[in-house]
């Protein structure tokens, strides 16, 4: 099959020809209908994922057909259209068993412990406890969000901050996961402000419903917020991981906020001075977040299904897997509005 390859970092994926993945046991092999290209993929391109050892196949926000079957799998069957999470949990330990699978001591994560779906086909391992059903009526473009960006801003909006209509929620960078917490906010009655650096990210925030936008390279964001807010935030949601939006997403909180981060702080980032006078003084709540378990994927699809949301605008470029690299790179600057997702893994 053909994959790209990540070999050395920083440098452009290398395409070859690699040989089709077996299934394990309790696993089944798909054939990748459509992979986004994510910020956390960028992470694993530029070096800062400890996790992961080259040489690497990128990708692990994708959904495909299932074409072959482990011995052990019960669930599914050939043919199958399913979406994955990015977090394969065993389904068999005590997190897994309380409903915490993203905690996973033996979780595998495909394109950072193994092989990715930057390719035309991956292997999945333990089939029966972690994949979904892809709706016919829901398009391999736009579901393959729903392996990473989508379901991490749903278990933070609803797992984690437990949002409520009617409050505000300030969500901090106007990328992929951002942008789902805006549509997903928004379908669950919140008000919202989006903050980023760059104009056309913000003008695009604008055209999907946010409430209002603030341009943090010209002002006081966390002061911009809480004027617009009438006294802070409800919500704060940090989706960048980096320390300077860290610190202005928990400024931005009213008494008594709460703040989710679900920015991966890597690299230089991993380590962050936090003002914890802010988190005392207003009794703030600060969580971290990380994928989604799979038994939520029922109540975001219903909610997608009933015409609640319409995740659509999240994908602006369809590309090929030679564009892969590119779209890594990119992420070295203010990517372009949306999120560019591999459906043609041929040329």
């Amino acid at each position: 099959m053909r994959a790209a390859r990540l070999i050395a970092y920083r440098q452009p994926l290398e395409l070859a020809t690699v040989p089709d993945p077996e299934p394990d046991p309790d696993g089944v092999v798909i054939r990748v209908l459509a992979c986004g290209v994510c910020r956390s993929d960028w992470h694993a391109w530029s070096g800062s994922d400890p996790d992961v050892a080259l040489p690497m196949t990128p990708g692990h926000e994708y959904c495909g057909q299932v074409v072959a079957v482990g011995a052990r799998v019960t669930r599914w069957r050939i043919g199958d259209r399913v979406i994955a999470p990015f977090i394969l949990a065993c389904g068999r330990c005590g997190d897994c068993a309380a409903g915490n699978q993203t905690i996973c001591a033996e979780q595998v994560v495909p394109g950072f412990t193994c092989d990715g779906a930057f390719a035309e086909m991956i292997a999945v391992q333990h089939a029966d406890a972690n994949l979904t059903a892809l709706p016919d009526t829901l398009a391999p473009e736009v579901a393959a969000a729903l392996g990473c960006r989508v379901t991490t801003a749903w278990q933070a909006l609803v797992g984690r901050a437990q949002v409520r209509p009617g409050e505000w929620l300030a969500v901090f960078g106007g990328g992929g996961v951002g942008i789902s917490t805006l549509l997903l906010g928004r379908a669950l009655g919140a008000r919202v402000v989006v903050i980023d650096i760059d104009d056309d990210k913000l003008a695009y925030a604008r055209t999907l419903g946010a409430d209002a936008v603030v341009n943090a390279a010209t002002g006081d964001a966390p002061e911009a917020v809480r004027e617009i807010t009438g006294g802070g935030a409800h919500v704060g949601i940090e989706a960048l991981g980096v320390e300077a939006t860290t610190v202005a997403t928990m400024r931005s909180l009213r008494k008594l906020g709460r703040m989710v981060q679900i920015g991966m702080p890597a690299g230089d980032h991993s380590q962050m001075s936090l003002p914890m006078d802010v988190l005392y003084s207003g009794q703030l709540t600060v969580y971290g977040t990380r994928g989604m378990p799979s038994w939520r994927y029922p109540s975001l699809l219903n909610m997608i299904a009933g015409g609640h949301v319409d995740l659509g605008p999240l994908v602006t470029r369809k590309i090929a897997l030679s564009q892969a690299s590119d779209e890594l790179a990119a992420f070295d600057r203010p990517a372009p509005p949306g999120v560019a997702v591999i459906t043609d893994f041929v040329t």
